[in-house]
C-alpha cells in the first residue's frame, strides 16, 4: 500500500480496512522518529514559529506557543497532549480530531530535544503566580494553613479507621487461634495423670 504496489481491488472490505490500519500506524511511528531528525525538528520549528498547535489556555503565560507531546512512547496508551515551555505544563488540545491522535506519534522527547537543539526559541519560565485576593486584599497564608490542616485532619482520620479495621481483623484471627488451641487441649490426653498412676 505505501508503495503504491498492493492491488486493493482483489481485496474484500474487511482486509483493506486492516492495511489500511496498519499503514496508518506504520506511518505514525516513522512520523516520531521523523521530528527529531534535524530536518524534523527544522519543519516543526517553523510550525512553533506560526502557533500552529496552538496557544497556552494559561493567562500568564501571554499566549505562548505550544508543541505536540506524547505521555508515552507506547502506541494506543496515550492520546496527543500540548506542552508549554514557558509554564512547563500540558494541555488537552481544543480539537477532537487532534486529541483522538495517539500520542506515541510525537513521543514524549520531540519539544525537548527541539529546545536542546535550538535553545534560543526556548522562552524564560515564567515564575508568576495568581494571587487570590478578597476585595483587594490578598488572602492571609492563615486560610491555606487550615485547608492544609483540614486536609492532614483528614488523612490522619483515614488512616486511624485503617489501623483499627486491622486490629480488629487480627483480633478475629487471634480469637480463633485461641479456640482452636483450647479444642486441641480437650481432645489430647493428660499425660501427666498417666504418669502420676505410674
Amino acid at each position: 500500500m505505501i508503495t503504491d504496489n498492493l492491488d486493493e481491488d482483489g481485496l474484500d472490505e474487511k482486509v483493506r480496512e486492516q492495511i489500511e490500519k496498519s499503514a496508518r500506524h506504520l506511518f505514525g511511528m516513522i512520523h516520531a522518529r521523523f521530528v527529531i531528525t534535524s530536518r524534523g525538528l527544522m519543519k516543526m520549528l517553523d510550525k512553533y514559529k506560526r502557533a500552529e498547535f496552538g496557544r497556552c489556555p494559561r493567562v500568564l503565560c501571554n499566549m505562548q506557543s505550544l508543541l505536540p507531546v506524547g505521555l508515552s512512547d507506547i502506541p494506543m496508551t496515550k492520546t496527543v497532549k500540548l506542552y508549554c515551555p514557558r509554564c512547563e505544563d500540558i494541555y488537552n488540545p481544543k480539537s477532537s480530531r487532534h486529541g483522538a491522535i495517539d500520542g506515541a506519534y510525537f513521543g514524549t522527547s520531540f519539544p525537548h530535544m527541539l529546545f536542546q537543539v535550538h535553545s534560543n526559541y526556548l522562552p524564560s519560565k515564567n515564575t508568576e503566580r495568581y494571587v487570590p485576593r478578597i476585595f483587594g486584599f490578598k488572602v492571609h497564608d492563615i486560610a491555606n494553613q487550615q485547608r492544609w490542616q483540614d486536609k492532614a485532619r483528614e488523612e490522619f482520620e483515614k488512616k486511624r479507621l485503617e489501623k483499627q479495621q486491622q486490629m480488629n481483623s487480627n483480633t478475629g484471627v487471634t480469637r480463633q487461634l485461641k479456640t482452636l488451641e483450647n479444642s486441641a487441649s480437650l481432645i489430647e490426653p493428660n499425660t501427666n495423670t498417666n504418669d502420676n498412676k505410674q
